[in-house]
């Protein structure tokens, strides 16, 4: 209810979603309570948290850091837990009232599906949650009347041009993209780049896995396919624009032409928040996007063929089934040998692209096929990486 303080569950609290939904906590203290923090294996940042929010379960999925963190908050009166199996536990005590959802990758699948089967309300940052497996999740969210809202800065804006729009047709999303550190380059120039490079992000904070995603611009594919499940609308009504200053964070436009878009500075508090306080709007020193500083905002069509990963995200959910989970699985792979420099920026398309091709089709897949699609997609793109 509004006004009401909520009890929040944060996975992947030490990520750069989950210590920015702890700034919004800090700004609104009367407001939101932090019950759960869990982490991957980041255990001093998780200790700091703990000890300052002091919540009532902290988790770590590395079963291997269990006991240093539990010797590390042995002066805090808390449960601590390690391991999928107890993530996954967590996002169902009956006190949560919101699961921060920003596990990255995979792995924040299924204790995202456990918290919808709970009924939680869902502030959903890991997109490859939707992406696997979106038709799985938007029926357990029906079956169980479980919420789901955007943090993505991209669908968040998508869903305040929405808002009080329930009985107008959509014509096109326009879903806008920074276009990454390597816009301007040529293919000639991108044979060469480093995951140095590709972290260099011109607009926003990100961790390195989904900052290389938005170089390849992988991060927009995936945002292609959320929009799907997110808004009930079909492929070809997303469209991408490369928008370099990354104001407009995206638009509706509505079958009478009118185009609605929602504007705001690069600052990731200001989705997080509107998901957390939905439907309100709270008042936040968060900065302010200075219009008339910038002077113009301009748009770019995308180019597939220096950035092939957008088009590989939209053959991927035409071609439906487990090819999405395919997708995903390769990226995941090659996304972390090109950080390890196993594998060049312009070959992790070629691998994701041959993965697709080789990966069994399973039409109509339920949550084990999507499992066992994950290995073997996973073996796939592995030996293909191992092969250059």
């Amino acid at each position: 209810m509004k006004g009401e303080r909520k009890n929040l569950a944060i996975l992947g609290s030490t990520g750069s979603i989950g210590t920015q939904t702890l700034d919004v906590v800090r700004a609104h203290p009367e407001r939101y309570s932090v019950y759960a923090l869990c982490a991957n294996r980041s255990i001093d940042k998780l200790v700091e948290q703990a000890l300052e929010f002091r919540p009532e379960v902290v988790c770590i999925a590395d079963e291997s850091l269990y006991d240093a963190l539990k010797t590390k908050l042995s002066s805090l009166n808390c449960k601590i837990w390690a391991g999928a199996d107890a993530i996954a536990e967590v996002v169902t005590m009956p006190s949560i009232d919101v699961v921060v959802a920003s596990m990255v990758g995979y792995a924040g699948l299924r204790p995202t599906i456990e918290a919808i089967k709970a009924g939680k309300t869902i502030a959903l940052a890991n997109k490859e949650t939707l992406v696997v497996a979106g038709e799985i999740i938007c029926d357990l969210a029906l079956l169980h009347h479980a919420s789901i809202l955007p943090v993505d800065s991209e669908h968040s804006a998508i869903f305040q041009c929405l808002v009080g729009e329930e009985l107008n047709e959509v014509e096109k999303i326009l879903l806008t993209a920074s276009g990454g550190p390597f816009r301007t380059f040529t293919l000639e120039q991108m044979q060469s780049v480093t995951a140095a490079d590709a972290l260099r992000h011109p607009n926003w904070h990100m961790g390195d896995k989904i900052t290389i995603d938005s170089a390849s611009m992988m991060n927009k594919g995936f945002e292609v396919i959320e929009a799907k499940w997110l808004f009930g609308v079909p492929v070809e009504k997303v469209q991408v624009l490369v928008h370099p200053q990354s104001i407009v964070h995206s638009a509706v436009q509505f079958t009478d032409g009118a185009i609605k878009a929602q504007l705001g500075a690069p600052d990731m508090r200001l989705p997080i928040q509107y998901a957390l306080s939905f439907s309100e709007r709270l008042t936040s020193d968060f900065p302010r996007a200075d219009l008339f500083s910038l002077g113009s905002l301009t748009f770019e069509e995308p180019d597939l063929q220096r950035f092939p990963n957008l088009g590989l995200a939209y053959e991927a959910v035409r071609r439906g089934g487990n090819i999405p989970c395919v997708l995903n699985a390769a990226n995941e792979v090659v996304n972390l040998a090109f950080r390890q420099g196993r594998c060049g920026f312009l070959q992790m398309s070629d691998i994701i692209a041959g993965t697709m091709s080789k990966a069994e089709f399973v039409a109509k897949p339920t949550y084990d096929d999507y499992v066992a699609t994950d290995i073997a997609a996973r073996r796939i793109a592995e030996q293909m990486v191992n092969s250059k």
